[in-house]
């Protein structure tokens, strides 16, 4: 029967455009980008199997269609195993904002120097567009402050190139001294998108140092969340470091 095999025939490409798509941005075939497209692709047809799928097994639940029910089942199967991930995925972050650039200062924020000059980056405009992102990231955010450490700058500075040395995935490429500035490359596990961040210690007032941050996708529109989480982590982790503030 024609649905049967439809949802059967589209339930099997979606799995190998699934599979390729991550196989492709993992092992660096292709670009990080191309190879979530082609996922994409594969989810938007797992939706199309699953939703044929319904339809085929409705239409072979009697002889003598119900030959064909085998690939209903599996077509419906595909369909859902494939899709069901993604749509948790995305129910799970919509509550984020489409931006990908977030910072602890939207007045004032961290600029990127060395980044600019990174291969993927040329001709790219890394500053920041308060114009664009601030209103986006208090609506979703809430109010994303810096860091506060008792300690003085040039103190949390070491603190903060240490932590930043091990943390996973991530590349520092820049550090200033004088400026107590680091910028940093971060690179996801699994299609490999890269973000670019940059950490900014500041003399705080009345005494201590702000920790002020801003990380930055290179790809897409929105982020699900992961600039913001980055931040958050970080913070948490310097915390951790610093028990006493």
């Amino acid at each position: 029967m024609i649905p049967a095999w439809l949802a059967f025939i589209d339930g099997l490409v979606a799995a190998v455009l699934v599979l390729g798509g991550i196989v492709a941005a993992h092992y660096r075939f292709t670009a990080p980008f191309v190879g979530f497209q082609i996922f994409v692709l594969g989810f938007f047809l797992a939706i199309l199997a699953l939703f044929v799928g319904i339809i085929a097994l409705f239409v072979t639940r009697k002889q003598p269609r119900r030959r064909a029910r085998p690939q209903a089942i599996a077509g419906f199967v595909l369909g859902a195993v494939i899709a069901s991930p993604v749509v948790f995925k995305i129910v799970a972050t919509a509550k984020y904002p489409a931006i990908n650039d977030i910072t602890t200062d939207v007045n004032n924020p961290p600029e990127f120097v060395h980044a600019e000059q990174l291969r993927a980056n040329r001709g790219r405009d890394m500053a920041y567009n308060k114009a664009l992102y601030a209103a986006a990231q208090e609506r979703g955010y809430g109010n994303v402050e810096p860091l506060r450490l008792k300690a003085d700058p040039g103190t949390v500075f070491t603190q903060i190139q240490a932590l930043a040395s091990r943390m996973p995935d991530w590349e520092v490429t820049y550090t200033d001294p004088k400026t107590h500035t680091l910028e940093g490359v971060a690179t996801s596990s699994l299609f490999h998108f890269k973000d670019d961040f940059v950490i900014q210690v500041r003399a705080a007032d009345g005494g201590g140092s702000l920790v002020e941050m801003r990380s930055k996708s290179r790809d897409g529109v929105g982020d699900l969340g992961v600039n913001y989480n980055r931040i958050e982590d970080f913070f948490t982790r310097l915390r951790v470091e610093n028990p006493s503030g």
